[in-house]
């Protein structure tokens, strides 16, 4: 069967009006995946259905959904297999994955849950109970997504990408820049002492008594690399250094 043949059998939703997201559903029992289509879409959610594994793997690669709904029972990739290449993936890993599954069996969920799946619903279930899964785990994602952006002026942080960019432009820092500029994000606006940032960045024990030169100089670093943003980052004479979220530069 040649790959246009194949890709076929793969159902996109038009564009329909919705602010409740877009769910792509990997499920090879045409029933039940019409089913879950009809109440997803009364809900205001879009959806396309593959009807196998491989399918379900190009469709989210093209399509970046904001939540799967994977049966593990499918042809050609098993759900547990679409899960693990799924969560292995960067561009992928982030997207939250329940599972459809008729097994009941304890392991089953487990091995899923280990693979990175978020949730599982066992068959038969209720059209409501998927919707309220599907919103919880959206809930999450955008709580997870909140902690994991930090913005503050022209200063946009991504910590789980280590990316830092000022007014659009990727500012490069070493892995102890970036861990400094973490914790002192942290830190809430808190005066943090030498002995505190080397604990926190380097893992020394204050009772050693280390030379904090060191502190002072990945400052000096992390604020010219900051540029129009490195008066955030003051100095507490005697006592150590913050970051100002609040403050506003010249």
């Amino acid at each position: 069967m040649s790959t246009e043949r194949r890709m076929s059998t793969a159902t996109r939703e038009p564009n329909v009006p919705t602010d409740k997201g877009y769910v792509v559903l990997i499920e090879d029992e045409k029933n039940i995946a019409a089913l879950v289509r009809y109440n997803l879409r009364k809900e205001g959610f879009r959806v396309s259905i593959a009807g196998d594994g491989e399918e379900g793997l190009q469709l989210i690669e093209r399509e970046r959904p904001d939540v799967v709904l994977l049966d593990l029972l499918l042809p050609r990739v098993d759900g547990l297999e679409v899960c693990r290449r799924l969560k292995q993936r960067e561009q992928t890993r982030s997207i939250p994955v329940i599972m459809l599954t008729a097994k009941a069996g304890e392991a089953d969920k487990v091995t899923g849950l280990e693979l990175g799946a978020d949730d599982y619903v066992t068959k038969p279930f209720s059209p409501r109970e998927l919707v309220a899964r599907i919103r919880a785990v959206l809930r999450r994602r955008l709580a997870t997504a909140a902690v994991l952006q930090f913005r503050c002026g022209s200063l946009d942080v991504d910590w789980e990408r280590h990316q830092v960019r000022v007014k659009g432009a990727m500012v490069k820092l070493t892995a102890k820049e970036f861990k400094l500029l973490k914790v002192l994000v942290e830190g809430g606006g808190r005066v943090l002492s030498r002995d505190t940032l080397l604990e926190r960045v380097w893992g020394y024990d204050p009772a050693l008594e280390i030379e904090t030169r060191t502190v002072d100089f990945h400052i000096g670093r992390l604020r010219r690399k900051l540029k129009s943003e490195a008066h955030r980052v003051t100095t507490v004479a005697g006592s150590g250094y913050q970051f100002e979220a609040g403050s506003e530069g010249s």
